[in-house]
């Protein structure tokens, strides 16, 4: 089967934020009308080359995608190998999760709805770890603004659960089975918090996958469950922001 090669622009955009300018890597299908749009949120270890090849990955389905750099306060260095863990963590843990972060999507979010290429109305929002929390707090914080969400490997905080009652957008989320990270009474508080408050859900357990799944780069890449995944996220983004 045949992967289809679109011609995607790349280009490097500041998006202005209460704190600052916020640097974002851009992917534009060579499509002369108007699409759909993906807002990609990084991993804990920063704005790193495999987010960009998701981004890429993504816009070659057809939709501009936006990846902001959330750790843009600590630049330059403010980027990690996957052997540099505890180094990530440590820069993970210093941003706030609170109405900073929250202006930083919401600036993002309005980068994107902005662009005359872009139907304002079907933008969708996914991430991996890190940024699979930061698309769960999208979901419950910003649903008004997105019409979507696909989190990948997310650790969802206590205040973000409580907030579950506000998303009004269908969700998809994907979690490996031995994730330390996640376990899996998590994972089913996070169920049945959704299913009580009667969200539009899906949730997927990889049973052998670890965290990080999906990216190659990494020593917990499961192919099987990266391949199902891409294709499961695929649709669903085709399914909510198709036009």
């Amino acid at each position: 089967m045949g992967v289809k090669k679109m011609q995607i622009e790349k280009t490097e955009v500041m998006i202005p934020t209460p704190s600052g300018q916020m640097p974002a890597f851009l992917c534009t299908p060579a499509l002369t009308e108007r699409k759909s749009a993906v807002l990609l949120l990084m991993e804990a270890f920063g704005l790193t080359s495999h987010i960009r090849d998701v981004a890429a990955r993504i816009a070659n389905e057809g939709y501009v995608v936006l990846a902001p750099d959330l750790y843009y306060r600590e630049l330059p260095n403010n980027k990690f190998g996957y052997d540099e863990v505890e180094q990530a963590r440590a820069m993970m843990f210093r941003l706030d999760f609170g109405k900073p972060v929250e202006e930083d999507i919401r600036a993002a979010l309005a980068y994107v709805k902005s662009r005359s290429d872009v139907y304002p109305d079907k933008v969708g929002v996914t991430g991996f770890c890190l940024g699979g929390g930061l698309s769960f707090l999208t979901a419950c914080k910003l649903s008004s603004e997105i019409a979507a969400a696909a989190p990948f490997y997310g650790v969802v905080l206590d205040e973000w659960l409580d907030a579950v009652d506000n998303i009004t957008v269908p969700v998809y989320l994907f979690f490996g089975g031995v994730d330390p990270f996640i376990p899996n009474e998590r994972v089913r508080q996070i169920e049945s918090r959704l299913k009580e408050q009667g969200i539009e859900y899906t949730l997927k357990v990889y049973s052998d996958a670890d965290h990080g799944f999906f990216c190659h780069e990494r020593s917990s890449y499961n192919r099987l469950a990266a391949e199902d995944s891409w294709r499961e996220l695929t649709q669903f983004l085709d399914k909510h922001l198709g036009s």
